[in-house]
């Protein structure tokens, strides 16, 4: 089927930029741009084929997704976890038109909306994810409420003197939710072995309980006396002396 003459569609892409890729061997090339494959592999499993399309940059890649804002964020946001594995990563999302470029579909796409994903993360550090206003507005119409976790991030311009107000996620707001759920997961786990001493002390008598704990470390001792003393005579004469 024909698509030269289509007409642009909107959608939301995220770009994944290696950075300083150029500079590097191309030995290390190779071995960052198989980081790359498995990364987006990974990151867009859990969206549908038909909503995703994956084309490849010079320095990296451009993940168009269709109909679906916030799968675009948590998809960029899952890929900067691969900084971690020491893929540095630049990660920029943008919501703008987009449209085949030939008649087949492995012709690739163009448009601002891919032009402008790039632009956004050239100007993101390694590990940082940055977001152009028209994604964040994309975000609002789509679900109202989920753009207040995007923060200015400042205006930039690029190459183009084109100037670009761009967002970012409050990475503090998210370190913070992490740090209450660790805080509220061993509360938790406290509170479980509380709960079964307590049925114990219950169901045994706190005597009981106390006599059993006891006698179990002193097996625990006598076993480890038992085997560090197997260690020691198995250690030459010389060696000990």
């Amino acid at each position: 089927m024909k698509t030269t003459n289509a007409a642009a569609s909107f959608a939301s892409v995220a770009f994944l930029k290696i950075q300083d890729f150029a500079r590097r061997s191309v030995s290390e090339q190779t071995r960052l741009r198989a980081q790359l494959e498995a990364v987006v592999a990974v990151t867009t499993a859990e969206l549908p084929i038909a909503n995703r399309i994956v084309l490849d940059a010079a320095d990296g890649a451009a993940i168009v997704v269709l109909g679906d804002p916030g799968g675009a964020l948590r998809l960029a946001e899952r890929a900067l976890a691969a900084t971690a594995a020491g893929l540095p990563l630049c990660v920029g999302i943008n919501h703008g038109a987009v449209q085949m470029a030939g008649s087949r579909a492995d012709d690739g796409m163009i448009g601002d909306g891919i032009s402008v994903a790039a632009c956004v993360a050239e100007f993101a550090s390694p590990s940082r994810l940055f977001i152009s206003r028209s994604f964040r507005d994309a975000m609002a119409d789509v679900a109202p409420g989920l753009e207040a976790g995007l923060f200015p991030a400042g205006v930039f311009t690029d190459a183009g003197l084109r100037t670009h107000e761009l967002f970012s996620p409050d990475r503090q707001a998210l370190a913070r939710r992490r740090k209450r759920l660790s805080a509220l997961a061993v509360a938790i786990v406290i509170g479980i072995l509380a709960a079964g001493i307590a049925v114990r002390i219950s169901a045994e008598g706190q005597r009981n309980l106390l006599d059993g704990v006891v006698l179990k470390f002193r097996q625990a001792t006598a076993q480890g006396e038992r085997y560090f003393g197997g260690l020691i005579e198995t250690i030459p004469w010389q060696k000990r002396n």
